[in-house]
């Protein structure tokens, strides 16, 4: 009997050595809908679901560092282009999941009156934006304000940059918080937590380009076709609705409707050096 019991024991845990995982790099501009996409997933096929969140350009480096993981799925285009340039995920298994607009995230009701870009450079004003190093909000928030503000503005803005964000959740979080009265976010945001923030557009004018969110399979994934049936999953109308909920755009045209406007989709930004935090 105690033979047997041992037998069963380690057989036990061979099997539970041998259940698959699955290791995702992500960044945080999907983290709520991807968190519960992710408990869906496990809970119809039983497969575990590992999540990293952070900064789309740090959770590269960490998954190009321990050359771990099954499935990159940045917040958007920029570092998914280097991710394939560098080699790191598998280019044929790519696919967009949603698309993102930018937006100025402040507290609910407003209460600085913040309605356009300008009025992020009024004395006294608190803002932040991702850190343009390794999160992709960051890079975009750039982008918008190297379109549209002149030296002058770029100056006062500058002064009003109390803080450099590091993922896109730290950066929602910090209008949450009233550790700023105003960032350069995701339209998303407002939805991400409607009691204590909300979104206010950018002009149309302003905005430079529609950003989605990509998803691919890592080279160092030890089991490419499930990663690959999570990538079905999130595109599948379940996965779909689970993103609708939190009020992600499911086509560009969706986000040029809301808009207003057609505006390119997608690419890249190499952002100014002086943008970048010594």
């Amino acid at each position: 009997m105690k033979k047997f019991l041992l037998l069963f024991a380690a057989l036990s845990l061979a099997l539970w050595a041998e259940t698959p995982r699955l290791l995702i790099f992500a960044g945080s501009a999907s983290k709520p809908p991807t968190q519960e996409a992710a408990r869906v997933f496990t809970q119809k096929t039983g497969i575990p679901v590992d999540l990293v969140f952070g900064g789309s350009g740090y959770v590269l480096s960490q998954m190009k560092l321990t050359r771990k993981g099954d499935l990159y799925f940045p917040g958007s285009s920029d570092y998914m282009e280097i991710a394939k340039r560098q080699h790191l995920v598998d280019p044929k298994s790519e696919k967009i999941i949603v698309y993102l607009v930018p937006a100025i995230t402040v507290a609910k009701g407003n209460p600085k009156g913040i309605h356009s870009l300008e009025d992020l450079t009024r004395p006294g004003i608190r803002v932040a934006i991702a850190n343009p190093d390794g999160v992709c909000l960051g890079t975009y928030a750039v982008e918008i304000l190297e379109k549209n503000f002149t030296p002058e503005q770029k100056k006062a803005f500058r002064k009003n940059l109390i803080n450099y964000t590091a993922s896109c959740a730290k950066t929602a979080t910090a209008v949450s918080l009233h550790q700023v009265d105003a960032v350069i976010g995701w339209r998303v945001f407002g939805h991400w937590d409607p009691r204590r923030i909300e979104t206010v557009p950018i002009k149309a004018s302003r905005l430079v380009r529609i950003g989605y969110i990509p998803i691919a399979v890592s080279r160092f994934s030890r089991h490419p076709e499930l990663a690959k049936r999570f990538i079905d999953f999130l595109l599948s109308p379940e996965g779909r609705k689970i993103f609708a909920k939190y009020h992600y755009f499911p086509s560009a045209h969706a986000a040029e409707k809301w808009i207003g406007a057609k505006k390119p989709v997608g690419g890249e930004y190499k952002v100014p050096k002086e943008w970048i935090a010594q």
